[in-house]
């Protein structure tokens, strides 16, 4: 056969072959019944819709949840990529209406690249839901953190962290038992398969890293262009167990760019002169606070504690805009005036499922030592050294009842496309950077990071343009920098 006819008979066999593919493709996205989204504030373009999946992936035959998934469609289909799959943090974050809030900090021309994608993972939402019917006063994150008491303490915390793994235990079901990060891993790739898509890019923050680092390892050839924003230690052996433990050191890493700002002179929510002094006021508040809570109507515990406050530190230090805040409280409530108004946490219904997924994954990817003593010795050292959080990181959690085996270990590492861009601030109080290298490191040549020298949790969009540029590039045309590089 002549070599144009082998090359015209080549070009109808793909074409033949792009258009199967296309087919199936609108097929399977067709076989999704979308329509108007449900709730406030969203994009009017934005659609919902659910897709079934496997309560349990080793009985592919028996019983189906639903996961709610969302699609906010291109305006310009001729220069569509693909569909980018916006993955949420937590454990216990929502995703539905990502494409309308998150999809809106986006440039149009990446915007137009993609239709986005977002859902609830299981347990959460417009998703099957997960309950444990905890006691109320236990799902105040205060509480629920299991912060030590002012002598540091956990006797308090034990009965506690007892009672919420029981609830999950006596009244989770199947559906906590089913909940980790492998698990929605599986359910991710039900996503891609009912929009008849052979390859998904995808953006995560926080938790939303490891969710997807452990998507690019198990079905790695299905990925297309992976940013993870924000990144966890995907240690196997440790995973949430040492995400908790970091705490301390992001705290550290982080404080020191709220003292900066709590000391600048002509800031009108000035807390002191210097840096040091700022530092020591919270430290002289908080164990103030822990003898003498103030009352506090409309907080979740109707007071400020020591502990309170502490847990209001570390909240703020996810971003400047919650710095005045934060500055608010500590001048009010060093001079015994009018505490501003309490920002209490999320209303029942949103927080028992909030937390059961919260707990279930935590519980359920890694095994969790069992021994008190171990937990109050360890409680002990971090207070000494990480004075900022009190020994919480290391406190006893509801994983030391848990009666559950653990998932199988996903281990992280450089088989497969490199096609993953990282990007993370150099001081993130809840995902630090020490972290972020360790995720860099397992990914080897999969990947290249951005590092950007800022603080706070969440790095793009950025204050550094060199940054988003990087990120922008990436998810317009899959181009990454040819090695890492720092933005300033």
């Amino acid at each position: 056969m002549k070599r144009t006819a082998r090359l015209g008979l080549l070009m109808t066999l793909t074409a033949v072959a792009a258009s199967f593919v296309t087919a199936c493709q609108t097929s399977s996205a067709s076989a999704v019944q979308w329509s108007t989204c449900q709730g406030t504030g969203l994009d009017p373009r934005q659609e919902c819709a659910t897709i079934s999946v496997p309560l349990d992936y080793e009985k592919l035959d028996g019983e189906q949840i639903s996961i709610a998934i969302s699609r906010l469609r291109s305006q310009h289909p001729e220069s569509r990529h693909g569909v980018l799959l916006l993955v949420p943090g937590g454990p216990g974050g929502s995703g539905l209406d990502l494409p309308s809030t998150d999809g809106a900090e986006l440039p149009s021309v990446v915007r137009d690249t993609y239709d986005l994608i977002g859902f609830d993972p299981r347990g959460l939402g417009a998703s099957t839901p997960a309950n444990c019917r905890i006691a109320k006063d236990d799902l105040v994150l205060e509480r629920l953190r299991g912060w030590p008491d002012a002598a540091g303490s956990i006797s308090s915390n034990i009965p506690r962290q007892q009672r919420i793994a029981d609830n999950c235990v006596k009244n989770g079901g199947d559906l906590v038992r089913s909940i980790s990060t492998r698990t929605e891993a599986r359910d991710i790739d039900r996503i891609r398969e009912a929009l008849g898509e052979q390859k998904i890019s995808a953006w995560g923050e926080s938790y939303g890293t490891y969710v997807l680092s452990v998507y690019s390892t198990l079905f790695a050839d299905r990925t297309d262009r992976i940013l993870v924003d924000s990144n966890d230690d995907p240690n196997p052996d440790y995973v949430q167990r040492n995400w908790m433990a970091i705490y301390s050191v992001g705290a550290e890493d982080r404080f020191p760019d709220f003292a900066r700002w709590a000391s600048t002179p002509d800031n009108p929510d000035r807390v002191a002169d210097t840096p040091e002094a700022v530092r020591s006021e919270f430290l002289t508040l908080a164990a103030r606070l822990d003898r003498d809570p103030l009352s506090w109507p409309g907080a979740d515990l109707s007071s400020l504690s020591g502990n309170g406050l502490r847990q209001l530190m570390l909240d703020s230090l996810y971003s400047d805009k919650s710095f005045p805040y934060l500055a608010q409280v500590i001048n009010a409530a060093d001079r015994s005036t009018t505490l501003p108004a309490a920002r209490p946490g999320p209303p029942e219904a949103i927080a028992q499922p909030l937390t059961a997924v919260l707990v279930a994954t935590l519980c359920n990817d890694v095994a969790w030592p069992t021994s008190i003593p171990d937990y109050a010795a360890a409680v002990t050292e971090n207070r000494a050294h990480y004075p900022l959080t009190a020994g919480m990181p290391k406190t006893v959690p509801p994983c030391a009842f848990w009666p559950y085996q653990p998932v199988p270990r996903t281990v992280v590492d450089s088989h497969g496309p490199s096609n993953i861009l990282l990007i993370q601030n150099l001081r993130d109080p809840a995902t630090p950077y020490s972290g972020a290298l360790k995720l860099r490191e397992a990914f080897g040549t999969r990947a290249r990071m951005v590092s950007v020298d800022a603080g706070g949790h969440g790095a793009y969009p950025s204050p550094s343009t060199c940054a988003n540029a990087a990120v922008e590039t990436f998810l317009l045309d899959g181009t990454r920098p040819a090695e890492d590089i720092t933005c300033r």
